[in-house]
């Protein structure tokens, strides 16, 4: 019967993408193509090394993060969102495919013969996370969307997927797909996330910063360290090829993708492998 059975609602996976699917930051790791295309300066490429490199070394609060957010909203003004996409759709097998984990497609390939949805929830830009999203079969995903001014990012954000922002998505996605929050899962890697992690039934922190550390093991929440980071071209070899070359023919990505900023925009608003082990077994339901 798939995600659903009799009495209960359906399911989704929620993940994050920046160390919970992919080793990297996704916004750092397309740094120098968006350079050697001519959109980013050298220096302004080096400021924004520097501060991903403090959020990796160290796990970013609340304030760190609205800090990068005002870097990134002020780097992009004027830039052509379509030499983004471009760029984005030509570079995301070289920068992508190979730092993705494997202990991630794993379990989002678990959930999916499950019969849940895979949603991706990324405080990134959707035009990067669009694209990831298509490449890891996820059914949607939300994403922080820029404002645009014909064509170009005029500095202003018209949604942020952070924080308490990503948990009211979720709620409002769950709503109306008719998800049972008690039923879902939710993968995260920073304490900035506990409102989406606190949102469902079965929270995991991944790679966690030491806050989320603390509040997991406090809450009683499964704690996992995923490791390997592998290319995804050995498991999904078709997969990943007829996506990619779908998004480099212009195409976004598959229905429903960046279902909360589409939506959004139409209504007007702006740990160690026991654990792993343990953690596999919950994804198959009773029947």
């Amino acid at each position: 019967m798939g995600g659903e059975t009799a009495g209960r609602g359906r399911e989704a996976a929620f993940f994050d993408l920046d160390k919970t699917v992919i080793a990297r930051s996704s916004t750092m790791a397309f740094s120098r193509p968006f350079h050697t295309n001519g959109l980013l300066s050298r220096s302004a490429m080096l400021r924004s090394a520097y501060v991903h490199f403090f959020y990796h070394a160290s796990g970013a609060d609340h304030t760190q993060m609205e800090r990068m957010r005002q870097q990134v909203s002020r780097m992009v003004i004027g830039w052509e969102v379509q030499q983004v996409r471009d760029i984005v759709a030509t570079t995301l097998t070289e920068l992508i495919v190979p730092i993705v984990y494997e202990e991630a497609t794993a379990l989002i390939a678990e959930h999916r013969a499950a019969g849940r949805d895979v949603v991706i929830v990324s405080a990134s830009g959707v035009e990067l996370v669009e694209p990831i999203g298509a490449m890891l079969g996820a059914d949607h995903v939300i994403a922080t969307r820029m404002g645009i001014d014909e064509g170009r990012y005029n500095g202003t954000i018209e949604y942020y997927a952070y924080g308490e922002n990503k948990a009211a998505a979720v709620r409002e996605m769950a709503a109306e797909r008719g998800y049972d929050l008690d039923a879902c899962f939710a993968y995260s890697d920073s304490v900035t996330d506990l409102p989406l992690l606190a949102a469902v039934g079965h929270p995991v922190a991944v790679n966690p910063d030491k806050a989320l550390r603390r509040e997991a093991q406090a809450r009683g929440w499964l704690v996992q360290d995923f490791s390997r980071p592998v290319s995804l071209r050995p498991k999904f070899p078709a997969q990943t090829a007829a996506r990619t070359a779908a998004l480099g023919a212009g195409a976004s990505a598959a229905a429903g993708l960046v279902w909360y900023a589409s939506r959004r925009k139409e209504a007007g608003k702006q740990s160690s492998g026991r654990e792993f082990a343990r953690s596999r077994r919950t994804l198959s339901r009773p029947e």
